[in-house]
């Protein structure tokens, strides 16, 4: 694999200089960390380098509104879409929300192409593996994918929990895997998972992970289906029985699921071929006053993104952030090649993001949620084209340099 210097998630590097004094070598340390706070976390940005040899952190930066550029696909256009995030479909008739571009304070993030994706993509099999958000991440990729692939040339196949698009002219498969906590649990089937008690089976991951194995790019995220407060633990003593934890915090039974996952990556994981990437929270924004409203308020009714640079709301739990982070760093410590992507931060100023009560509803609305619609407004997942869109860039950005 040809190795480039223009884009680097960060570790070290080093670059050599010699003069015609014989002048010895100069390291620099680039990294930086991805949260820009109080986390403890020392994980590595996506940095571009600029013309002057200066590095700048494509994370860092603000919302700006291009309606001019933005967005890239329609959402009526995308033959992939699905009514979770078809939000004009389903009656959102401000359009203020596809037009917003991430845009890094001393840098550009490359223009996104599809072709040139798929190029470098070709012949390799990519995973994303998670809940809905990360099948909300896929769905607005094969979005962008779309136009760069003949109608003809392209398959999309469900097999339970797999889901597959492949492109024949390229080699390139681009599937998702429904497992929202990673490990075995009573969530597990792809349609009817909607249960009041959830139960997870934290030493088991290998039914799941067995579709992984040959992957070329794993692309993993879990957060929302741990912030159930009835989840049971089931914890394997002995080789005929499971002790039963009820009571077990969600931190702790997120860092037991991880440690599961981490555990069977180093053991399964080809370190020569296959490249992790971890997506971290997908902020919520289910409580207003985060951002000045009142009680009782969320997402319902907002069209601006918020512009505070140092916004941090509730829906971006550190604790639940700092277990997935050292989960990472675990794997760096094995040897894989694993990013961690922080996307919450940029993410967490998109308030206006969400469907809202602007999708399909699987469950009709009662008349009491009907009368009051903040009830039943979803500000958990995204409207499409919109932020996933910019998650995928960051992707992009990273394989541009390195595949």
């Amino acid at each position: 694999m040809e190795k480039q210097q223009k884009w680097t998630f960060g570790t070290w590097i080093q670059s050599k200089f010699h003069s015609l004094l014989g002048i010895s070598l100069m390291a620099l340390l680039l990294g930086s960390v991805f949260l820009s706070r109080d986390s403890t976390y020392q994980g590595e940005d996506l940095q571009i380098k600029k013309k002057s040899s200066a590095r700048c952190n494509l994370l860092s930066g603000k919302w700006v509104y291009d309606p001019k550029s933005f967005p890239l696909y329609r959402e009526e256009e995308c033959s992939f879409m699905i009514d979770d995030y078809s939000c004009h479909k389903y009656g959102r008739k401000d359009s203020k929300y596809q037009h917003w571009k991430w845009q890094p304070h001393d840098c550009d993030l490359p223009r996104f192409n599809g072709t040139t994706l798929l190029e470098k993509l070709r012949g390799k099999r990519v995973i994303f593996v998670g809940d809905s958000v990360n099948k909300n991440q896929w769905i607005s990729l094969l979005c962008l994918l779309e136009t760069s692939v003949p109608a003809s040339e392209r398959l999309k196949q469900w097999h339970g929990s797999l889901m597959t698009f492949r492109s024949s002219v390229y080699d390139v498969s681009i599937d998702f895997y429904w497992e929202p906590m990673l490990v075995e649990s009573n969530c597990d089937d792809p349609i009817d998972h909607h249960v009041m008690e959830r139960v997870i089976k934290v030493q088991r991951i290998e039914s799941h992970a067995i579709h992984w194995k040959d992957a070329d790019m794993l692309i993993f995220n879990s957060f929302m289906w741990w912030l159930s407060p009835t989840t049971t633990v089931l914890w394997e003593s002995s080789k005929d029985s499971l002790d039963i934890y009820k009571e077990v915090g969600r931190a702790r039974r997120y860092e037991m699921a991880l440690k599961t996952w981490t555990d069977w990556m180093n053991l399964h994981i080809n370190r020569t071929k296959t490249e992790l990437f971890f997506m971290s929270l997908s902020p919520y924004h289910q409580v207003g006053r985060d951002w000045g409203k009142g009680e009782n308020t969320n997402c319902y009714n907002e069209t601006e993104p918020i512009q505070d640079e140092g916004f941090w709301g509730s829906g971006s739990e550190r604790p639940m952030m700092e277990v997935a982070e050292n989960a990472v760093q675990q794997l760096k410590n094995h040897g894989l090649k694993v990013q961690y992507v922080n996307i919450t931060e940029l993410s967490d100023k998109r308030r206006e993001g969400h469907p809202s009560i602007y999708r399909k509803h699987w469950k009709p609305p009662t008349e009491e949620e009907l009368a009051n619609p903040i009830l039943y407004s979803d500000c958990v997942h995204w409207c499409l084209p919109g932020v996933p869109d910019v998650w995928n860039h960051l992707l992009y950005a990273y394989i541009l340099n390195y595949f």
